[in-house]
């Protein structure tokens, strides 16, 4: 009887899952071609893929030594402390966080002043960039700590015995061991980074990426022309941590 009700309940979710996935290409393929060569279209394309892939970089250069640091620490108050900053910038609400990088790159604060002589710290290709690993970086980082906590020390105290150096002991022993996890790490971020909205729309609404651009499209063309667009965006963001998935057989 609990099986039978389990599967009841199971089949349920699953097609509320996917329905939202399967109306999004029925609907959006049908502007599909039409939707990227409207106004601001297809340079939204290029702004998020650009923006993207450079948030992706910093967001792995920032995140895994981070990730490596927590690993190593043997301090649990550490450890602790570090889980909770992460994950309380992980919840926070995008459009928070949008308006928080907004005030810090304001013009009266002794950042904003200096980010200003440089370059217009708000509206700008640097504030796109900033708001994306704002919102990719916890993601990555608390992912890769897991994969890396996975292996277990017995392996990292037998390569020092080889007198292996710790760089040697991460490039041959941690980095091989936690490659998938730190592959689901960069999907995540990837995924999100491609979806960041809620922060871009506060400090970046220009240059316009293609989250900010869908908003746009749903205000001047309506609904299905925003479907599209959003087809577009899911075929950026997403087959990444889908593949990786499917590949898994199970939860990344």
């Amino acid at each position: 009887m609990l099986k039978k009700a389990a599967w009841g309940i199971s089949m349920v979710v699953l097609v509320i899952a996917a329905l939202p996935v399967g109306l999004l290409f029925l609907e959006g393929a049908r502007f599909f071609s039409s939707a990227i060569k409207s106004p601001g279209a297809l340079s939204a394309l290029f702004t998020t893929l650009t923006s993207g892939l450079i948030a992706l970089g910093l967001c792995f250069v920032l995140g895994l030594p981070t990730a490596y640091w927590l690993r190593s620490q043997s301090s649990p108050v550490i450890k602790q402390v570090a889980a909770v900053l992460l994950v309380l910038a992980l919840l926070m609400p995008p459009l928070v966080l949008g308006l928080v990088l907004a005030f810090i790159m304001a013009p009266t604060t002794l950042i904003g002043s200096w980010l200003n002589l440089v370059h217009s710290a708000s509206n700008s290709f640097p504030a796109l960039i900033l708001a994306e690993v704002y919102e990719a970086l916890p993601y990555f980082i608390l992912t890769a700590w897991s994969a890396l906590s996975m292996i277990p020390r017995q392996w990292e105290e037998e390569a020092w015995s080889l007198h292996k150096t710790p760089w040697q002991t991460f490039r041959f022993v941690l980095w091989p061991a936690s490659r998938p996890g730190l592959m689901t790490a960069t999907a995540m971020a990837w995924a999100r980074i491609v979806g960041a909205f809620g922060a871009p729309v506060v400090v970046a609404y220009h240059p316009t990426a293609l989250p900010v651009q869908i908003w746009i499209t749903i205000e001047e063309s309506g609904l299905p022309q925003a479907l599209a667009l959003a087809l577009w965006l899911v075929l950026i963001g997403l087959p990444l941590p889908a593949w990786l998935t499917w590949r898994k057989g199970g939860v990344i």
